[in-house]
């Protein structure tokens, strides 16, 4: 099954559309090795490929309408740190969309995602320094998460979902708050987790509802790269990591017919 879903997100990655006939055939075959995980892999792909992902986005505070409750989680995605530990001015930019909505949304969690990116400073991790930044811009204690074990965004992913689901079960929606470019790669992973670690297919704890994001001037992140990343949300780290850096050899997977 992990070569089927291998070849199946590589396809999209690599070929978009183009591969709509092939991603329905290797659905069909994960089916008949596994029901449930045919209903997952489905409903990712779907997500994935919907011309909706990713729009609809909302610059520098989230829309009117969210639950004003601690049902409401509002997840920051980090950003490497400089040497020294300190923050960068694109993580500062995301933390100031975060500040805005959870200002909306008093009664809403906030979690600051990302572990220790600092060449030179072990000790400081992106969650860390995140929430001491919220904490000094008045925002109360007692509403920051913080997950500071990941390095890439399927780990922001796959950490919250274990800390939220375990430690705060009020909390039954998401708003993703990054770089607009982004959003997509953080929507889909956080979508994708719950699906994968629901206990039936359409019974997922969490429901990513919302977005905010800081309109960034450069950045991009390829199909392929999510490719990757899904392939890290269902456990194979090592080729994840292959495709993170350009070490994979699509040739090793039968041929786009």
């Amino acid at each position: 099954m992990d070569k089927i879903v291998e070849e199946m997100v590589v396809d999209y990655g690599s070929y978009g559309s183009k591969a709509k006939d092939k991603i329905d055939t290797l659905l069909g075959e994960l089916s008949a090795c596994d029901t449930s995980a045919g209903k997952r892999w489905k409903n990712i792909m779907d997500i994935w490929t919907s011309d909706d992902l990713g729009k609809h986005l909302n610059y520098d505070v989230l829309p009117d309408g969210l639950p004003d409750t601690d049902e409401l989680c509002i997840v920051v995605l980090g950003f490497q740190l400089k040497a020294d530990g300190t923050m960068k001015d694109e993580l500062i930019q995301r933390l100031t969309v975060a500040l805005n909505s959870a200002k909306k949304y008093p009664k809403a969690y906030i979690v600051c995602t990302g572990g220790g990116t600092a060449s030179e400073n072990e000790a400081a991790s992106e969650a860390g320094e995140m929430a001491k930044w919220l904490e000094q811009q008045g925002i109360d204690k007692k509403r920051i998460i913080i997950e500071d074990n990941s390095i890439t965004t399927a780990q922001n992913a796959i950490f919250t979902y274990d800390i939220l689901t375990s430690k705060y079960t009020s909390v039954k929606k998401l708003a993703i708050v990054s770089s607009d470019y982004h959003i997509a790669t953080g929507e889909l992973l956080f979508r994708a987790v719950s699906i994968l670690r629901a206990s039936e297919a359409g019974s997922e704890k969490l429901e990513v509802v919302s977005n905010a994001a800081w309109k960034a001037p450069s950045g991009s992140l390829s199909a392929m790269f999510q490719a990757g990343a899904l392939i890290e949300l269902s456990g194979d780290v090592k080729t994840a990591f292959d495709i993170y850096y350009d070490n994979y050899d699509i040739h090793s997977l039968p041929p786009l017919k």
